[in-house]
Order: C-alpha cells, then structure tokens, then sequence
C-alpha cells in the first residue's frame, strides 16, 4: 500500500538557525561591542555586523541597538539571550557527547592591571563558557611572570616589566599621581605615599622617579591590593601612584600641582600557552572583555 503525503500550499518548514551566528549575538551581548566581537573570533567587525542581520532576519525581530558609542540589547534581544545560550550548550553537548567537558583556565591577574574591573572581567568570562572552570590568582606581575615560565598558569596579564618582550598588548595606560581633594600637603614635609608592597613594580617605579627628582617621601599607606590603595587616597591620606583608569573616583592627579615628575605609560600585556582550540577561543574572548571592560 502506497501512502502519498501531501503538504498544503502554505506549509513551509520552520526557520533554521545559524549556530555561528547565535554565537556572535551572544559574544555581542556580554561584550557590548562588535569590534571587540570581531577580535574575540578573529573575524572582522562587518562581518560580526552581517551575522546579527541574518540572524535578525531569520527571527524577524531586532535584537540588538546599535549606535558609534553603545550596544545594547533591545527588548526581544535580551528574551532571546538565554535560549540562545541553551541552544550553544546542546549544539556542544550535540559534537562532544552527552557532558561537555569541564576545561580547567588558570590565570594569573595583576591587581594593578585589572583594578576594580575584575569581577566584571571574571562575570563575562563565565557567561561566555560556563564549563570553562577558572582558577583565577592576584599577585604581583614579576612573581607571576616567574611563575607563568615555570608552567603554573596557563596565562597572564600583566604589566609589561624590564626588558620583557612577547605577549600580546591589552592597552596602555597613562598614570599620575592620584589624591582625593581633602588631601593637603604641606610646604617642607615629605610627600605621603599609598602603595602596594615589595616587588610591586609600580611601586619601584614611583620611588625611582621621586628619588631621581631628590623629592623626599614617605610611606603612608601600605596596602595589599588596590582596592586598599583606593580607600587610602579616598580619605585623603596619601598620595597614590596610579593608573588613571583604576584612580577611585574623585581623585585628580596632583603632579603638576606638586612639581612631581611625570611617570609615564605603562603595557598591559596578556602572556598565554595553550594548544586546545576551545582555551584558545577563550582567551580570545578573555582579551576582548578586557579591553571592552577597561574602555567602559
């Protein structure tokens, strides 16, 4: 017996989505920028661009507001967020079995490289791949270069030290020397000082230049990490070597004010060794919320 199926005139198959696109809604979504997309899969921005639209199309909704300075999700883009993470994490349970494999990511941060965007670098890295198990360490950028060439992390971000070549270059920063304005310093005393501990570099550096400039000083504020050094220059105690992006808010540099000498740029610069493609991927991904979270 033969059985003839007939489909009405009208019937037409359901939409299909592109996975790669789904991907780079949202790489978009949890690094608001499509340059920084386009960095994170090593594509091009237009390209990034023309995936959105297709996806848009196939949906026949608009997901994404964009303008020169800001992305955002639209209303519908932000419903669709989530079951589009659903959808990656089954087409990858689909490719490697019923569990995805945990990755293990060790990492090593300079807390004067991060600052205080940290927990929002940590929260993007997590959103984009929640099997990717992050073991994350804070110290300073020398110990964890040594500790990077001896194969305890499989990457860094640091501050560029010495002669230290390689690596790639996150952005660069300008510092200052940074007060609240209730700091007062008065003629003929020695210039207090909030700083991280030995071997900060940037530690090394300030006292370099003030010694140099015979600009006697004296240690204030020793804090372990910069968040300390923030709340140190916020109550007006000292004066505090740092880069203008991790300054709390409210402090201004007080260098010209003070005739201090000029302290320079400074790299920061992502070290990395890894042969699997997915950690790779990652830390692509790494890299661009970095820059997209320190831009912000």
């Amino acid at each position: 017996m033969q059985i003839s199926v007939m489909m009405k005139q009208n019937d037409t198959p359901p939409p299909t989505l592109d996975i790669d696109a789904v991907r780079a809604f949202v790489l978009v979504a949890d690094l608001q920028s499509f340059t920084r997309t386009a960095q994170a899969t090593g594509t091009t921005q237009s390209a990034v661009s023309l995936k959105l639209k297709r996806l848009e199309a196939r949906l026949a909704t608009r997901l994404v507001e964009r303008t020169p300075r800001l992305v955002r999700l639209t209303a519908e883009g932000a419903s669709f967020l989530d079951r589009a993470r659903e959808l990656l994490a089954a087409h990858d349970r689909a490719l490697t079995g019923a569990q995805v494999v945990a990755r293990r990511l060790s990492i090593g941060i300079s807390d004067h490289a991060a600052g205080p965007v940290l927990p929002d670098l940590m929260a993007r890295m997590n959103a984009f791949d929640p099997s990717l198990a992050l073991v994350v360490e804070i110290d300073f950028s020398s110990l964890l270069l040594d500790r990077f060439d001896d194969g305890q992390f499989d990457a860094v971000i640091v501050r560029r030290e010495g002669t230290r070549r390689g690596g790639e270059l996150l952005l660069e920063d300008e510092f200052g020397w940074f007060a609240a304005p209730v700091f007062r310093h008065r003629p003929g005393e020695k210039l207090r000082l909030a700083m991280l501990g030995t071997p900060c570099g940037v530690r090394a550096h300030a006292i370099r230049k003030l010694e140099t400039a015979k600009i006697p000083w004296t240690e204030a504020f020793t804090g372990g990490g910069v968040t300390a050094i923030a709340a140190a220059v916020t109550a007006g105690l000292a004066v505090a070597p740092l880069a203008r992006r991790v300054a709390p808010v409210g402090a201004a540099d007080v260098g010209p004010m003070l005739s201090l000498p000029t302290l320079g740029r400074s790299k920061v610069m992502l070290h990395a060794r890894t042969s699997d493609a997915r950690t790779r991927a990652a830390l692509r991904v790494m890299a661009a919320a970095f820059r997209g979270v320190t831009s912000n």
